[in-house]
């Protein structure tokens, strides 16, 4: 895995802005905070978050894969001031869950998702060598 960095751009923070990879593509669909049962134990958004990763791992872990193979996270969130507001906390939970690797991110604010309950959905790809 190559980390894509133009020499002339400001270091990116929490996040990458290119990743170049060679191996067999994982696409995860959409994952929300909720539990493996598709229940929700909480509606705080960073709670919420950490569940999502956690959600992802468990999917990666099935085509063997691991937090390093992660290339790409969307997010999708009702509430972009949810994620503005907690930055610290949000950095803790990710890297209790995914670790120091930071792939190529995007956020975006939605109206609402499928599930009623949910704050934030995540969907992953990742890129796991031969």
């Amino acid at each position: 895995m190559q980390l894509l960095q133009p020499a002339h751009w400001a270091k990116p923070k929490g996040f990458a802005n290119g990743i170049a990879a060679t191996g067999r593509q994982v696409f995860i669909a959409g994952q929300v905070g909720w539990t493996a049962e598709q229940a929700f134990e909480s509606d705080d958004f960073v709670a919420q978050v950490e569940q999502a990763l956690r959600n992802i791992l468990a999917v990666l872990a099935e085509a063997g894969g691991g937090p390093e193979h992660l290339v790409r996270l969307t997010w999708y969130v009702t509430s972009k001031q949810d994620y503005l507001a907690r930055p610290r906390e949000l950095g803790e939970a990710y890297r209790r869950v995914i670790g120091r690797h930071f792939p190529t991110m995007t956020l975006v604010q939605v109206v609402a998702l499928v599930e009623d309950r949910a704050k934030v959905e995540i969907e992953a790809t990742a890129v796991i060598p031969p």
